[in-house]
Order: C-alpha cells, then sequence, then structure tokens
C-alpha cells in the first residue's frame, strides 16, 4: 500500500503532488503528544460549538431572546460559514503549513467563544458565533491536513479516529460540566473560560507539532480550489463516497435531534432518564467506534486490498434494521438498546470515511477532501432531514395518528440503507481506483 499513500497520478483528478519523507514522520512522543493536542482542539470545538444549546435558556433570559434567535444563533451561522469557508481554508491547509492555519482556527474561535461572554445584544452574540463557525470550518481539514504530513499512511486512521474522538468527549463535557458551572456562575463565565482554555490549548500545539514542511506545488496545484474539488467530485470513487456522506447526514442530523423527544413521549422517559441512559450510550459508543474505526481502517489498509468502505457500510445496513425496530419497540429499555448501532455507525464511519477520501484525493488534497466529506455530511441533511421529520410529525398529529414521530425518524432507517449501499459502491470502486495508481 505504501504507493497508494505516496501518491502518483489519476487522470481524472491531476497529478498528484510528493509525499512528505518517511524521515519525516514523528515517533513515539511526539505521535502521542500530537494526538493528544488533536483530540483536546476538537473537543473543545465540539464545547464551543454546542455550548449554546446548553446555555440558551439562561442567554434567552438574560437577553430578551426569542427562539427563533436561539435557532438562527446556532444554526444557520454554522451551516453558512462551513459551505463558504471550509473548501478555501482546506486549500490554505494543503498549500501552506497545516499548524498555522490549525492554530489561526483554533485561536479565532476561542476569542469569539471568549467575546460572547460579553454580549449584550442578539446582534453582538450572533456576530460572535459566526466567528466561532469561521474558526471551525477550518479546523478538521487542517486537523488531518496535519495528520497527513506528520504521521506515516499505516497510523492515519488511527490518529483521524483519535482526533475524532473529541467530538463525544467534547458533547460529553460540555453537556456536564456546561450547565454546572452555568448554574453557579452564570452563563458568560463559561463562555470566557471555554474560550481561554481552547487559546491555550492553540498555543499548545504551536509546540507540539513542530515545523511543517511546505509541499512542492505543481502546475495543477496551483488551479483553483473550485476546480480542484470539482476534479475531486469527477472520480466516481470519490463520487460515490460522497453520496453517501449526504446519506449519512439525512440519517444522523434527525437521530440526534428527535431521539430524546421520541422516547421521552412514545415511552414516557423523564428528561433526565434520558439524559443518563441515551447520553452515556451515546458517548460510549462515540469512543468505540472512533479508536475501533481507525484502528480497523489502518488494518484495512495494510492489507492492500483497497477495500477500505466494506465495515461502514455493513454496519449501515445492520443499523437500518435495528432502528426500524426501536422505532416501534413496545419497551423503552428496547428501544434504547435497538439504537445502539446507528450511534456506533455514525462515530465508526468517521475513520473510514476521511481516510478513504484522503486516499482517493492524494497527497496535498487531503484537507480539501475532509472538507467536502464535511460538507456532504453536514450541510443538505442537517439543514432537511429535521425539517421533514418535524412535518411528518406534525402532520401525523393533526390527522390523529398515533406515534407520529416514529413515522417521521423512519427517514433514519431509510437514509442508513442509502448510505450503506452507496458505501458498498464506493468500496468498490476506490479499490478499482488504488489499483490503478
Amino acid at each position: 500500500m505504501a504507493e497508494i499513500v505516496a501518491g502518483s497520478r489519476d487522470p481524472s483528478i491531476g497529478r498528484t503532488q510528493p509525499a512528505p519523507l518517511s524521515s519525516e514522520y514523528v515517533k513515539s512522543w511526539r505521535f502521542i503528544a500530537i494526538c493528544t493536542a488533536l483530540l483536546l482542539i476538537n473537543a473543545f470545538s465540539q464545547i464551543d460549538r454546542i455550548l449554546p444549546f446548553i446555555l440558551a435558556e439562561k442567554i434567552k433570559a438574560d437577553l430578551s431572546l426569542s427562539d427563533t434567535q436561539m435557532g438562527l444563533l446556532t444554526g444557520l451561522a454554522f451551516a453558512v460559514c462551513y459551505a463558504l469557508l471550509s473548501l478555501p481554508l482546506a486549500r490554505a491547509a494543503d498549500r501552506g503549513s497545516p499548524r498555522l492555519v490549525l492554530v489561526s482556527c483554533v485561536l479565532i474561535w476561542s476569542v469569539m467563544t471568549t467575546l460572547g461572554g460579553f454580549a449584550a445584544s442578539f446582534m453582538f452574540l450572533a456576530l460572535t458565533r459566526f466567528g466561532v463557525a469561521f474558526g471551525e470550518a477550518g479546523a478538521v481539514p487542517a486537523g488531518h491536513a496535519l495528520i497527513a504530513r506528520k504521521i506515516e499512511p499505516e497510523r492515519r486512521g488511527l490518529a483521524i479516529g483519535l482526533f475524532a474522538m473529541g467530538i463525544p468527549l467534547g458533547t460529553m463535557a460540555g453537556f456536564s460540566a456546561g450547565g454546572a458551572i452555568a448554574d453557579i456562575f452564570g452563563w458568560r463565565v463559561v463562555l470566557m473560560g471555554a474560550g481561554a482554555i481552547g487559546a491555550l490549548i492553540g498555543f499548545l500545539t504551536v509546540l507540539v507539532a513542530g515545523p511543517t514542511p511546505r509541499l512542492h506545488v505543481t502546475a495543477t496545484g496551483n488551479e483553483p480550489f473550485l476546480r480542484t474539488s470539482l476534479n475531486l467530485l469527477s472520480a466516481p470513487a470519490f463520487r460515490w463516497l460522497f453520496l453517501g456522506t449526504i446519506f449519512l447526514g439525512f440519517a444522523g442530523a434527525p437521530f440526534y435531534a428527535f431521539s430524546v423527544p421520541f422516547l421521552i413521549r412514545t415511552h414516557d422517559f423523564t428528561a433526565t432518564e434520558v439524559g443518563v441512559f441515551f447520553g452515556l450510550l451515546q458517548g460510549l459508543m462515540g469512543i468505540v467506534g472512533t479508536l475501533g474505526g481507525g484502528r480497523w481502517f489502518d488494518h484495512a489498509v495494510r492489507s492492500g486490498s483497497g477495500r477500505v468502505l466494506g465495515p461502514p457500510a455493513v454496519l449501515f445496513l445492520v443499523a437500518s434494521i435495528t432502528t426500524t425496530a426501536a422505532l416501534f419497540a413496545p419497551a423503552g429499555w428496547m428501544s434504547i438498546a435497538l439504537f445502539v448501532p446507528s450511534m456506533l455507525s455514525f462515530s465508526f464511519m468517521l475513520p473510514w470515511g476521511f481516510g478513504a477520501a484522503h486516499l482517493v484525493a492524494g497527497p496535498g488534497r487531503q484537507a480539501q477532501a475532509s472538507s467536502l466529506v464535511m460538507i456532504g455530511s453536514g450541510l443538505i441533511g442537517p439543514a432537511l432531514g429535521p425539517l421533514f421529520v418535524g412535518m411528518v410529525s406534525d402532520a401525523a398529529s393533526a390527522a390523529y395518528i398515533p406515534n407520529g414521530l416514529a413515522l417521521g425518524l423512519l427517514i433514519v432507517p431509510l437514509a442508513s440503507i442509502l448510505s450503506g449501499l452507496a458505501l458498498l459502491a464506493a468500496n468498490h470502486r476506490v479499490s478499482a481506483f488504488l489499483r490503478q495508481r
């Protein structure tokens, strides 16, 4: 597989750039230090992203905001910034120093989170949230570019998995600590404290990551980032993977938005009960999925077969069956247990999806490939999926149909099936693509 990750040439994408020399890859404690820094960065990225959800009621009361204004703060800013800024920031990480882009993004969103603690109006708070979104739009692509430059190919799946593990850890820490600290010290202290810690982690990353030599840019490497994106999407292997991530967005966003309300309405759980059981299981599955998926992906790469999307595809197909059963299970504990494969599938997919995208894109395009995967999974599905579920649920309630929320949530297993099938197609094409290189 050395020739796969080193990157030769594929006419559908363009000439690849030379991969880093093996002597430039970090070893032993530097590997641990970089992975730890990346995990902390992603954890605080997730914390800063979800804090407005946790602090929503306190912010609304203090600033006299409406639910519509809170929706604009927590949804629109991230969707717009991811769509508009993720690709150019990814290109900057690919062509320049991923360490510089990553640290700059961390400092931007940390400063903006801190400034949010001083907000006295909706407009000021909205501007700070756009600033947070600006920084976070480039964090994951730049982190992946840093992994590609500094970590040897046989360990990148583990590194991506550790990086992704920051999401469940950040979610658990944000929900558990954010609300508790806000109850004692107020929501402003929470934002200022989270921003200050994030900035400190950014400065530490400068020290542990070390310099990242620039890749040699070929003539093709100077093409506009939109053209590079279109070239990536023109490759069947990447196109099927991208389609799979779009379906993933339609499965994941409604699942996380409405699973808790479904359990409360259908099975009479309290919010506390759901928060404990569902939250702990989700965090555990996030850790198991990202770490286990990363190690398994590395094994698949070392096997040399090029079949690097089969396991997550199969898991999505299994999850579609169990999630359908969960929506109509007679007991609440059965529903929660049957939701577990879906929880696992979403986190398990992260190292496989990003890792496969990097293999297809080749050296010098990993950050841009990550950006496209993020846009596929994070833009269309999250914007339309929860809206569809809400509309179906409201229509069912108006027609006096019981369990209307479960009917709307059927989009989750349907999208999981489509994602699994698209990933199976991508698995075959990625294998064929890599054999030709």
